[in-house]
């Protein structure tokens, strides 16, 4: 149900407004809302002992307003003149009544926040990274595997880093070199890896093939 508050700079108004606090904090819900700041705007002073709701409840706006408009101010005052008589809001006027103090943003507001924003400097994305193990097999008994391991770690690219290594037993006296690496995934790619630099000259004069064993996201 609507509620209307007229000459509240009066003793008469505020009566009103007494009545309609007792065992209320807020003048409709349980906080703060625009109503509260609209009739907050037509009480020109706090209200004396004799109004003890309005002055509690004067209070507590006073409480809510103050630290988001501290300015001081330079005397600029406002009638309340007689519900009866005011004139007809415009539609404009009405959407302006509806502006939520506490809330609302305004596009100055909107457009400095998305100024801002956009000075802020820009946050690099992380690239995510891969653990793999891999199966690197010479052409045969012969092949040096000392220089095997020389020859692929030899290999240096940004986002490339060789990890721990072991030689493994294949058959018929021919050992494998099984080997770590980390790569981060937007710089380094395996297959380019095996087929374009460890199975190409120079290496693949000791390197006849390579697997991926296991291939993990870090």
């Amino acid at each position: 149900m609507a509620v209307t508050f007229s000459d509240l700079h009066t003793a008469d108004g505020l009566k009103a407004l007494e009545a309609h606090l007792a065992g209320k904090t807020y003048i409709s819900g349980d906080g703060i809302t625009k109503d509260d700041v609209k009739v907050f705007a037509a009480v020109p002073v706090k209200p004396s002992a004799e109004f003890p709701n309005a002055a509690r409840w004067y209070d507590t706006v006073a409480a809510a307003v103050a630290p988001r408009f501290p300015g001081q101010s330079s005397g600029v005052s406002a009638s309340s003149a007689p519900a009866a008589a005011a004139p007809a809001a415009s539609k404009d006027e009405d959407e302006d009544d509806d502006m939520d103090l506490f809330g609302d943003e305004t596009e100055e507001d909107k457009k400095a926040a998305a100024e801002r924003e956009a000075a802020k400097p820009a946050k690099k994305k992380e690239s995510g990274k891969s653990s793999v193990l891999m199966d690197i097999k010479p052409w045969d008994d012969e092949t040096d595997m000392k220089k095997l391991e020389e020859a692929v770690r030899s290999v240096q690219m940004e986002g490339l880093t060789w990890g721990a290594s072991k030689l493994m037993p294949v058959g018929y006296g021919i050992k494998k070199l099984q080997i770590m690496l980390t790569i981060i995934d937007d710089l380094v790619s395996v297959d380019t890896l095996i087929e374009e630099v460890l199975c190409e000259t120079p290496i693949n004069e000791y390197v006849q093939s390579c697997d991926i064993v296991a291939f993990n996201k870090i």
